[in-house]
This record gives structure tokens, sequence and C-alpha cells, in this order.
């Protein structure tokens, strides 16, 4: 029995994906659990797994194309099954039936021609449709092949003629893999000529003003979640500077100590840490706007906003407030590495319950953040810098970082976002304040 293979949902939020890869072509045998085909979701890429068993039949959805969750995107069935009606209203064989309809069709005009010629006709339009249709004439005395619309596809790319390929598929079909194993015509050599001298220097003949470029699947996602952000959700901001010269002595001492574990603490995750164990102070911001309720947690599942090359993702620190500035810094740098690789899985990057984001590494010095909905706040980190500061009527050079906190004003007033940030800044100042 055909086995219709669905763009499957294989992330929480994910609407449609996009084919990355194909590790399955027309006419491969296929057993159930094996990699059909990578598909890259609105967070990451992930991999599509055979729910049966049989021979890939049909690939209705090439490489790069998109389509909604739920849609048929191959077939996989017998060598020799008839696939019929697909079930969907839609023919599973509807190249075969086209390609005969063509063969009709080429045969009728041929009738026509043949009229206006005087040339005799075929004896009977059943004769005609008893021959092999890849083995059919075309007008042009070419004979007519099968082959898979993305077979047809790569030929006409690759320069090569259908009638040139021997099928390896069902029935003589000529699918994917026949057209990458053929060769391409070798290029017919230009006779030698003497080049004239230029008299000027070469300029390309037209030059485009712009390029399109096709949104990928995360993009996609970051436009719908942003409309989702900062129209709906009432931000208001709140910006602290912070003395960090105790966090930049202690990291540095920590830093020696961790040294021969191979562990290094960066001011980013002492941040995290510092973050975690202030809203553990203040459920009140660790929470999630519900429409009709505010959900506040007891535990601290901390998302870092993480650079990658379609955009932006951020994997989760889960119970951040209960974990070691080491285990934070091993587990931010194990995430970050899998999420610019596209290799996260559905729970490493959902669930947060407050965000942070830090570009202080390029030189940003403050900055807001959009909210992640439904978190109620997201916090902005910006470079640690040295700058002059008064400090008992004397003017002082230290480390200083802004940092800038988004509050939906539905769940957090300023009041709260006050006192959360009191706290954090208190901690970043005085780290001992953390065992207290």
């Amino acid at each position: 029995m055909a086995t219709k293979v669905h763009m499957e949902a294989l992330s929480p939020t994910m609407e449609e994906g996009q084919i990355v890869k194909w590790h399955k072509s027309e006419g491969d045998e296929v057993a159930s659990g094996d990699l059909l085909a990578e598909i890259e979701t609105d967070k990451a890429t992930m991999e599509l797994l055979a729910r049966g068993e049989g021979v890939l039949r049909q690939v209705l959805l090439e490489e790069g194309a998109t389509a909604p969750v739920g849609e048929v995107i191959a077939i996989i069935a017998g060598a020799d099954e008839d696939l019929g009606d697909d079930g969907d209203g839609n023919d599973a064989d509807d190249e075969a039936r086209e390609d005969d309809q063509a063969d009709v069709a080429e045969a009728e005009d041929g009738d026509e021609d043949a009229e206006e010629s005087g040339e005799p006709k075929p004896a009977s339009k059943a004769e005609a449709d008893e021959a092999p249709p890849s083995e059919a004439d075309t007008s042009n005395g070419e004979r007519r092949v099968r082959a898979s619309p993305l077979a047809r596809r790569l030929a006409e790319e690759k320069g090569l003629t259908l009638q040139d390929i021997e099928g390896s598929g069902p029935g003589g079909r000529i699918v994917k893999r026949d057209v990458e194993a053929a060769e391409a015509p070798p290029e017919e050599e230009a006779p030698e000529t003497e080049a004239p001298e230029p008299t000027s220097p070469a300029t390309p003949e037209s030059e485009a003003d712009y390029e399109d470029i096709p949104l990928s699947q995360i993009r996609k996602t970051i436009a719908k979640r942003l409309v989702q952000s900062i129209g709906p959700v009432p931000h208001f901001f709140l910006t602290v500077d912070v003395d960090m010269s105790r966090v930049v002595a202690a990291r540095g001492r920590i830093n020696k100590v961790l040294e021969s574990e191979g562990v290094r603490v960066s001011f980013n995750d002492i941040v995290l840490k510092a973050t975690a164990l202030a809203l553990a102070k203040h459920p009140e911001c660790n929470a999630h706007w519900g429409g009709d309720h505010v959900r506040r947690f007891n535990r601290v599942h901390l998302g870092v906003a993480v650079a990658i090359e379609d955009g932006l993702i951020t994997p989760v620190i889960r119970d951040a407030h209960r974990k070691g500035l080491a285990h934070i810094a091993q587990e931010v740098r194990e995430l970050a590495g899998r999420a610019r690789d596209k290799k996260l899985s559905p729970d490493e990057y959902t669930g947060s319950t407050f965000s942070v984001s830090n570009l202080g590494m390029f030189g940003i010095e403050d900055f807001t953040a959009v909210i992640n909905p439904p978190e109620a706040g997201i916090l902005a980190v910006g470079a640690l810098e040295e700058r002059p500061v008064v400090v008992d009527g004397e003017i002082r050079i230290q480390p200083r970082m802004k940092i800038t906190m988004s509050c939906d004003h539905r769940v957090i007033d300023g009041a709260l976002g006050s006192r959360f940030l009191q706290t954090l800044t208190g901690i970043l100042e005085e780290p001992l304040l953390a065992l207290v």
C-alpha cells in the first residue's frame, strides 16, 4: 500500500518547512525509519524519517522549495504498485497520465499534418495507443521518454538530452539519480582567433540594481514574531549603568581556578548567572502574559540570544538559577555551537521564561531589545568599557556596562522592573550578595 510522505511539524511552532536536501532519490529502496530528507523549520534543520517502506516512487517537492505542514511531498510504494488516486483528489501518477495524453495529442497533431501533406495516416488511434509511451516517436523522429519532473529540470539545467539517458526507475522511468550519473555533452571548441587588443577597461554589459533574497524559514519566523511583539506588546524600557570592577577581578580569579579544567567563563556567563539569581528573587518578572492571566514561574529558564546566519535564535539554559558558572559557560558554548549549525532540538530552544541579548562584543554601548512573547521581559546588555565616573567627588576610571530591560507593561510596571534591576546591579557590583 502506498505511503504518503507529509511535511511534518518538526518543531512546536512550525507552520511550513523547506527541503534542504533529499537523502533518497526517486527509485531508491526505503525502509521504515530511513532518513528521507533534511527539513529547515522555523528554528533549526531537522531530519524527516520514513514512515513506510518500499520504493520512493515520487518526489513532489524539490530541494529549496517550501510546503505547509501536512502537505504531501513524496510517495513511497511498491516498485510495480499502481498508485491510482492518492485520496486527496490528486492523482499520484498524474505525470504518467500527462505523458499518455501528450502522446495522444502528438499523434492527433501528426494526423492533421498528414492530412495537410497528403501522407497516409496511422491505421487507427488504438494502434498508436498500444505503443509503449517510453518508445513512442515524436513528430521530429525522437523517441519519447518517461522522466520525473525533477529529472526533467535537472537534465535541462545540465544541458542533457533525455533520449540519451537510461532510466532506472519503475518502468524504465528516468529519475534524479539517472540524470546526476549522466555526463554532460562535451562543449564544442571554438575556433582559435586572434583577440583584438582592448582599447578600454572591460565593464559588464549590464549590472542589476538589486537582488531579491528569498526568506529562510528562520527569517520568516523572526518577521512574524516581531510583528506580534513590538506592536501588540506595550514596551517600556529601564536602563542602569553598572560598575563592573568587582566582576572583572572575580572573573580573573575564577578563570585561573578553572584553567586546568579547560573551562573559561565570560562576562556574559556572569551576567546570565546574576540575572537568573535576580529573577529567582523577583518571580513577578519571571513571567508570561497569558491573555486572561499572568503565569509566574518558580524556575528560571533563561533564553540566550545567539546570532546565526539567518537571524537570531534563543537556546535555553534551564534552571539557570541552580547552575554554577562553569556549568553555564559550558552549556552556553555547546548550545550556541549547535544553534549555528542548525542542530538544536525543539526542547533546547523552547520554554524560556526570560531572555538576555548581549551585543557588547560588537562594541554596542547600549540598545533596546524586543520582547519575545509571551515572556514579560528581556535584558539588552551593552559593552563593558573603561569610562570616567565621579566617586566621592573624584573622577575615577571604572569598567562600566549599561543594561536595558524591556518590560511588558501588562505584567511588569516601573516599580517592579526597577526593583529587579536594583537586585541585579547589586549582585554584579558586589558578587558576594549572591550568597545572601
